[in-house]
């Protein structure tokens, strides 16, 4: 039977076993967190973002993940630099042209009542600056796409992190810790 990992990924970690980084780095890395021979990252995360990684010991079920082609949505906690207003939003929920290309319509809405775990190192804050928080599900994988779509919108992304991935999400998976499911 496949094995399928949840791992709550904390900020800072390299979503891969071993840091073939510069010489000498110290980054942590997912053995620091996870000592399970045979499974893999089922797509990535970001150094500087956090939440939901998938890994698995089965390559269908790592493709069905991390391939774009099956368009398996992905739901984003995010927290942006300024006050989001409707505009901009309808603009994430028809698309966003990036350099690469227009991206796909996103599910997106502001979230106020939610607790999160504080993020170590805390996100950078100033009085004079307000910030709110997104819910934001996509359906493909472009390289840092939700951090490029709040900016093209006028909202820098100051926290991400990944909640969910599909059906699997990490309500109940601390930060650094992680949790072996069943898969139908």
């Amino acid at each position: 039977m496949p094995r399928l990992i949840l791992f709550n990924k904390p900020h800072g970690v390299l979503c891969q076993f071993t840091d073939r980084g510069t010489a000498g780095s110290q980054r942590p890395t997912l053995s620091q967190f996870i000592d399970v021979p045979g499974i893999y990252p089922a797509g990535r995360l970001d150094l500087d973002s956090e939440g939901l990684l998938l890994l698995t010991d089965d390559g269908r079920l790592q493709a069905r993940i991390a391939d774009p082609k099956f368009k398996m949505p992905k739901t984003y906690l995010v927290q942006v630099e300024g006050d989001v207003a409707e505009k901009s939003l309808d603009r994430l929920r028809t698309g966003v042209r990036l350099k690469d290309g227009m991206t796909r319509p996103a599910k997106v809405e502001r979230i106020d009542d939610f607790n999160l775990w504080p993020r170590d190192p805390p996100v950078r804050y100033r009085k004079s600056v307000p910030d709110c928080w997104l819910s934001l599900t996509i359906r493909e994988g472009k390289n840092r796409q939700v951090r490029r779509m709040t900016a093209a919108v006028g909202h820098p992304t100051l926290r991400l992190v990944r909640w969910s991935v599909g059906d699997w999400a990490i309500d109940d998976v601390a930060p650094g810790e992680w949790r072996e499911i069943d898969i139908p």
